[in-house]
């Protein structure tokens, strides 16, 4: 999350994607650095799925993503 905020600083837009188990980590760590980023969660677990099982929760992840980055 910390690349989000540098990226922002800078003028570019960024958003914050993590898998669904890390939602309440996620959000605690923004309130620690005072900051509410564009987020997207995806279902977990994401390191034990195959690459066909990864593509299709970035196509079904896309049209939020498009949402979030667009608001940012």
């Amino acid at each position: 999350m910390h690349d989000i905020v540098d990226l922002e600083g800078r003028g570019v837009a960024g958003v914050y994607v993590a898998s669904s188990e890390f939602k309440q980590a996620g959000e605690s760590q923004a309130r620690a650095l005072g900051y509410d980023p564009a987020t997207v969660y995806v279902p977990h677990p994401i390191q034990d799925r195959t690459d066909d099982e990864m593509k299709e929760i970035a196509k079904s992840a896309v049209g939020e993503l498009m949402k979030a980055i667009s608001e940012a």
